[in-house]
């Protein structure tokens, strides 16, 4: 019953102009939910005090490489902004990362002391055209003991005024684990600001659904009755990637049923469908709910 189906007419059904829930990190369908937003505020205002090293963590599913594409493509002048999404590079691999997104093409055989000297002419460069550079790490957990000591050996570039990179990290609750070890207590040292990334509550599961279904080109009637967002709230424990799951394989089980609107029997479907619910799929089988 949940078989991928074809979209367009999947898209038609529901008066849809694009998937609204899709596990591809689309900005448009940024959601700026309270801790999102205040994440957003915090590198914000670490990036203009020109701190050298900002953490974002939160747990699988909580929007974190949106976020980070968010700041991307949000954060405009003065800044010059890298990004690496691979975690998984040698010291020297992070340094030539950096390198490729701030446009040096160097041999790839070259040393360690020149790239690191290019990178800081680079660097001093921007920075005299006033422009300060801003690396954004993501799934910063995976790294290697030795990269997280290149990055802050990185961070150690700086004129008598400024850093000439800031850099901020988004990972998992592990990533607190990592920077706790004894090997890289000076990085913990130089995190200027840090945020934490909690589930949406309920209330914010149900804007959290609206706001994708109206980016989508959801419009007129509303397509979930209160039971099925109720259940796909505590079924998903608000975090954005089950939500996404779920509410997709709803859409798909009404389609099936060609209803046109989604019901708790269409959440209860998506949940069996669905690995990691757990013991509230138990809970949420018998449940009828208090709204009609």
């Amino acid at each position: 019953m949940l078989n991928q189906v074809q979209g367009t007419s999947y898209l038609a059904h529901f008066g849809l102009n694009q998937a609204p829930f899709s596990l591809t990190p689309d900005t448009e369908f940024f959601f700026t939910a309270p801790a999102h937003q205040e994440a957003l505020n915090v590198v914000k205002m670490a990036l203009g005090n020109c701190e050298g090293f900002i953490k974002i963590v939160g747990e699988v599913g909580l929007g974190k490489t949106l976020l980070c594409r968010r700041l991307l493509n949000t954060l405009g002048d003065p800044f010059v902004t890298a990004y690496i999404y691979n975690p998984h590079l040698t010291p020297n691999g992070i340094r030539r990362a950096l390198a490729r997104e701030l446009g040096l093409e160097l041999p790839s055989n070259i040393a360690q002391e020149r790239l690191l000297d290019a990178l800081n002419q680079r660097l001093l460069g921007l920075a005299a055209e006033g422009h300060p550079v801003v690396l954004f790490v993501d799934e910063a957990q995976s790294l290697p003991v030795a990269t997280l000591e290149a990055l802050r050996l990185l961070t150690n570039l700086e004129t008598e005024k400024a850093k000439l990179l800031r850099i901020v990290v988004f990972g998992q609750p592990e990533l607190d684990e990592l920077l706790a070890l004894k090997a890289v207590r000076q990085l913990q040292q130089r995190i200027g600001f840090s945020y934490r990334l909690t589930p949406l509550t309920s209330v914010g599961v149900e804007q959290y659904l609206a706001h994708r279904l109206h980016v989508a080109g959801r419009s007129g009637a509303k397509l979930l009755s209160r039971r099925a967002v109720t259940a796909l709230a505590y079924a998903s424990r608000g975090i954005p990637r089950l939500i996404n799951i779920l509410a997709h394989k709803s859409l798909l089980s009404a389609w099936g049923a060609q209803s046109e609107r989604v019901s708790l029997e269409h959440v209860k479907a998506a949940c069996r469908d669905t690995e990691g619910i757990g013991d509230r799929w138990l809970w949420l089988r018998s449940w009828t709910g208090r709204f009609a």
